[in-house]
């Protein structure tokens, strides 16, 4: 993959070091994939402490709660502004980094219907209609709270497939019906506000 990385850092290096990483999870998501490349870059060495929560907001109350020293969230996350709005958080910085590979797959053995259930996080959504192949239509947009949950639904059968990336479908078993393709995104970290005085 052509990454292309750089940083913002308004208060990174400066700031708290970074001890635990909180992000969007379960493991295979693309958040879980930036907290990494935060830590490779920023951690504290020795193997990577990245949580990983339901949600973005979960992620920002165990920072709250001292569970974790920084937040990674994606800037195309609908609710990201919550962070930069909150007095009780500080940015940090935020950085460049491609995505892994998103494309669309299915269940080993799970016959397709032509007007097929697909599942997504919202935030991706406008790459159905890129990567869908012609063979197949959207009988249903199902949201789930991240890529690998996404996954985890065609793996269940509850989808017919899933808009996810390269780790979560290889966490859950799925084969690629598409081609591939990253998503160049910046990302935010946050820290806490008394954490920087």
């Amino acid at each position: 993959m052509n990454q292309a990385t750089g940083w913002i850092d308004t208060a990174l290096s400066a700031g708290p070091s970074v001890e635990t990483i909180g992000t969007l999870g379960p493991a295979g998501t693309s958040s879980e994939q930036a907290a990494l490349y935060l830590w490779a870059d920023h951690g504290r060495g020795g193997p990577p402490a990245v949580r990983l929560y339901d949600t973005y907001e979960e992620a920002g109350d165990a920072l709250r709660a001292g569970a974790v020293s920084h937040v990674v969230v994606a800037n195309a996350y609908a609710s990201v502004h919550a962070f930069y709005m909150d007095p009780s958080l500080r940015f940090a910085g935020a950085f460049l980094f491609d995505t892994p590979h998103y494309g669309i797959a299915v269940s080993q053995g799970h016959r397709i219907p032509k007007a097929a259930r697909i599942a997504t996080h919202p935030a991706p959504v406008p790459l159905v209609e890129e990567l869908l192949p012609e063979e197949y239509s959207v009988a249903e947009i199902r949201y789930a709270t991240s890529t690998s949950a996404a996954a985890d639904q065609a793996r269940r059968r509850e989808a017919d497939l899933a808009l996810t990336t390269m780790p979560a479908a290889k966490a859950h078993s799925l084969e690629f019906i598409s081609r591939t393709r990253p998503i160049r995104m910046l990302w935010s970290v946050f820290t806490l506000a008394c954490a920087d005085s």
